[in-house]
């Protein structure tokens, strides 16, 4: 089968692909489309660490083909959009409904992909860019067969992570001022969180100004190209400042554009050691600087709500894909991704 491995000096296409058969707890799904986000990028990059080779994606939906022993929540056929968080459901972190936090979500890679007799890793739990996956169950969500999968592939990372990090770790209320640093795939979620949630002033910031319709489109009630001139908008500073970038300087801008009882919420992802400055003295009056990780998410809990707030036409799914590309077309994908000329990019099967 064909996808898309990562061998440490080189992205390829392959079709020589095998995967397991599921296991007890494990469901396999035939994946029908899968965004192309940067954190796949970034391993290829060396920004996120990961052993290789790999099969990237982590950001699909598909049909489910089989189930392993003791699963009952999804059955063959069954539309399923896919989590990345393959959480135990068991531990003290999974109890307390915190499952981003499992020990055992991150940092135990497993090997059901080979390739010529050669086993290979899976990305973040899922690897998306494959026509088959394997995952746990507690990845597998299912959805409505009336959403599109080019467009319930985005649930499963930029959605959750975005709209996430507003309506689950900041909590922005009804009236409260937003800015948005970055309007990529994670920053137009953040700016329809907000939208969502009521807030009064959403400012999205982004240097590139063919992104403004975008962002209009999304919940930004203004729209900049400099950080700086955020406080000509906002004079005292923002509620909630989000930076969905990755670059150090802007989690400074992000801290400086806080008023007070602010939060600055990172989304963005910068190299492993890399390291930002602030004033601390910037922080006595009750500002907070917050860490995020995939959007403080329950997904088996949110996907289900997206997909519902998307019915509803409360959400905007479908507007999220600029493009789609038969997995073949990987590198131009990449092309138009890194060239900021698409809001996402969707690889097909």
């Amino acid at each position: 089968m064909r996808g898309v491995v990562f061998d440490g000096r080189q992205t390829v296409v392959v079709d020589d692909l095998e995967i397991r058969e599921p296991g007890p707890g494990e469901v396999l799904v035939a994946i029908a489309a899968a965004g192309l986000c940067h954190s796949d990028l970034s391993v290829i990059d060396g920004t996120i660490p990961f052993p290789r080779p790999v099969v990237l994606g982590h950001e699909g939906a598909g049909v489910v083909e089989a189930v392993g022993a003791g699963v009952t929540h999804v059955v063959p056929g069954d539309h399923v959009s896919l989590s990345t968080l393959a959480n135990c459901g068991a531990c003290a972190e999974c109890d307390r409904g915190r499952p981003t936090m499992c020990r055992k979500a991150i940092g135990m890679p497993q090997q059901p992909f080979s390739r010529g007799g050669e086993p290979l890793y899976q990305f973040a739990s899922n690897s998306a860019f494959a026509e088959r996956t394997v995952v746990k169950a507690v990845q597998a969500v299912r959805i409505p067969k009336e959403i599109p999968l080019t467009s319930a592939a985005l649930i499963g990372c930029g959605v959750l992570t975005g709209v996430g990090a507003v309506l689950n770790r900041a909590r922005v209320d009804r009236g409260d001022s937003v800015a948005v640093i970055g309007t990529g795939g994670v920053g137009l979620n953040v700016l329809q969180g907000a939208r969502i949630a009521g807030a009064l002033r959403i400012v999205a910031v982004d240097s590139n100004p063919a992104k403004e319709e975008v962002a209009r489109q999304f919940g930004a009630t203004d729209f900049l190209t400099d950080v700086g001139a955020v406080r000509e908008l906002l004079p005292s500073g923002a509620d909630h400042v989000f930076e969905c970038v990755g670059r150090v300087e802007l989690v400074r801008a992000a801290i400086d554009l806080l008023d007070r009882h602010g939060q600055a919420v990172l989304l963005g992802m910068p190299a492993a050691d890399a390291e930002a400055s602030f004033v601390p003295a910037a922080l006595f009056l009750d500002k907070s600087v917050l860490g995020c990780r995939y959007g403080s998410s329950r997904p088996q809990r949110d996907i289900r709500l997206y997909a519902d707030l998307y019915a509803r036409g409360r959400l905007l799914l479908d507007e999220l894909v600029t493009r789609t590309y038969p997995v073949e077309d990987f590198q131009k994908a990449v092309e138009d991704a890194e060239a900021g000329r698409v809001a996402r990019g969707v690889l097909t099967f």
